[in-house]
């Protein structure tokens, strides 16, 4: 995969999940979803922030005892949008 995903430990006062999207040993992107993964969104380091298309669970795949992956429509989006 073109990029690793790693969950940031706890979660905020929300109870969203974060997430720190690498291209290699460089920091990209965040990635956050709500408790029950209705609401997603982005924000490259780059600056700037937007909603993610499709469904958390288009975006991000694993979990429990898989390791959590990127799916591949998640790495075109990213893809895009850093271009």
């Amino acid at each position: 995969m073109r990029y690793r995903i790693e969950q940031e430990s706890g979660r905020d006062a929300f109870g969203n999940y974060s997430y720190r999207i690498y291209s290699g040993s460089q920091l990209v992107a965040r990635y956050w979803h709500d408790y029950r993964g209705d609401e997603h969104g982005i924000e490259l380091v780059k600056g700037k922030s937007m909603p993610c298309p499709g469904q958390m669970t288009d975006f991000i795949k694993g979990g429990g005892p898989e390791p959590l992956v990127l799916s591949e429509r998640a790495a075109t989006y990213i893809d895009q949008q850093l271009a």
